[in-house]
């Protein structure tokens, strides 16, 4: 689907989608409690079908009803092969590839996009040290054993999603164990975000400056949960706001754990008198916010900088390259570091035609900038957005973006 969007204002109320982030690993000690658990607030997506397909697969049963999900805890061990589709995200690949694991069971993961491109070689490495067998090197993957537990090391700056897999599956093995960080954990928002999600469906992770230490036989318990908004998707309505536009932005917790919600505090820094100057941006543990912090630069009276952000080219594009493409291509001055970018003021973005990448967080950022452009901005492959955010576009519109799917004007 490609989407034609002209110069805009967006007005009005918007309650954020659930946070994504929480929405899985509410998922998943759901699935690895014993007995019912009700999701509430919950804003399907793709990735959230593939983590529940995936636990569905492992034993778990769950019931959607619009946005609640009511869970049936894993109560058997896998009879045969689980098969496994990750589809496109790396969250269920890396979270659940451990937990089938713990529990025995032999798995075949499957996954499309640039997903079999994704490295795993940390899983590799350490769960072959523990009791499990890689029967392929590449996807789909197969493997069979047992996890055991002991000590994991573990490099922090790949990505913290190797972590969170070995938090949830580390609590249901016989034994302590210990996962040690051989080098500084990015993005540790979101393993504080699993860490506050565990504990509440009942398992104890105690830390330690530099590891995690986990009591191997805990049980997961079950606990209702309602999802809080999303910080990542708010974060483009957020930028709006900064380029002009005056949404309401609803269900958020101020209280969250959400890295992404530095977002309102970059914004802040980098405003002055309601006009963009420039910021420095760290973003080791806000990769995710570099898409829409890429536009918010461009729009600034400075240059801005990001940085620490290298392990963005393994997303689901190289988003460093697309980030520096799509703005580039509405008339941006955007260069790709070593690390980040490098973001030029321009007089006026132009407008323009960009590709998605196939990343949903490319096309809601090139729709955040086609706010304020002088001419209309052209997005092929639109539908990717629907990844995260499956009603973006709708919302969008809602709110008086001029939005227009060009495949029904022909």
């Amino acid at each position: 689907m490609d989407v034609r969007l002209s110069p805009s204002v967006l007005k009005g109320n918007l309650s954020i989608p659930a946070s994504k982030s929480c929405a899985h690993r509410a998922v998943i000690c759901a699935a690895l409690a014993d007995g019912t658990s009700v999701l509430s607030g919950i804003t399907m997506s793709k990735d959230i079908e593939a983590t529940i397909s995936s636990m569905s697969a492992l034993g778990a049963s769950f019931d959607v009803k619009e946005n609640t999900i009511t869970v049936k805890g894993i109560s058997s061990s896998i009879n045969g092969t689980a098969s496994i589709d990750c589809n496109e995200s790396g969250s269920t690949l890396r979270f659940v590839m451990p937990i089938a694991a713990a529990l025995g069971a032999e798995s075949v993961f499957h996954g499309k996009g640039r997903l079999p491109q994704r490295p795993i070689d940390i899983y590799k490495r350490e769960l072959s040290r523990h009791g499990i067998k890689f029967n392929t090197n590449d996807m789909p993957y197969t493997i069979s054993g047992r996890l055991s537990g002991g000590i994991y090391e573990i490099e922090g700056n790949v990505s913290s999603q190797f972590i969170t897999g070995l938090l949830f599956a580390l609590p249901l093995v016989s034994e302590d164990s210990e996962i040690i960080m051989t080098s500084r954990l990015e993005s540790r928002p979101y393993v504080d975000i699993t860490i506050d999600i565990l504990r509440r469906f009942g398992i104890t992770i105690t830390e330690s400056e530099n590891s995690f230490i986990i009591k191997g036989g805990q049980k997961y318990t079950p606990y209702d949960e309602k999802v809080e908004g999303d910080y990542s998707q708010a974060a483009f309505f957020f930028v709006a706001n900064a380029l002009g536009s005056d949404v309401n932005i609803q269900n958020l917790n101020e209280k969250s754990v959400q890295g992404d919600k530095a977002i309102t505090d970059i914004i802040d820094k980098s405003t002055v008198n309601g006009e963009i100057s420039g910021y420095n941006a760290d973003c080791s543990d806000i990769p995710d916010l570099v898409p829409i912090l890429s536009v918010l630069g461009a729009y600034g009276s400075k240059t801005s900088i990001i940085y620490n952000a290298e392990r963005l080219r393994i997303k689901e594009s190289d988003r460093l390259s697309a980030c520096a493409e799509m703005l580039n291509n509405l008339g941006g001055n955007v260069t790709v570091t070593t690390d980040g970018l490098e973001i030029v003021p321009t007089e006026k973005l132009s407008g323009g035609i960009v590709d998605s990448f196939g990343d949903h967080r490319i096309v809601m950022a090139a729709a955040i900038a086609a706010l304020r452009c002088s001419g209309d901005v052209i997005i092929k492959g639109a539908e990717s957005a629907e990844k995260s955010y499956p009603d973006f576009f709708d919302d969008y519109a809602r709110l008086g973006g001029k939005v227009y799917v060009i495949d029904m004007e022909q």
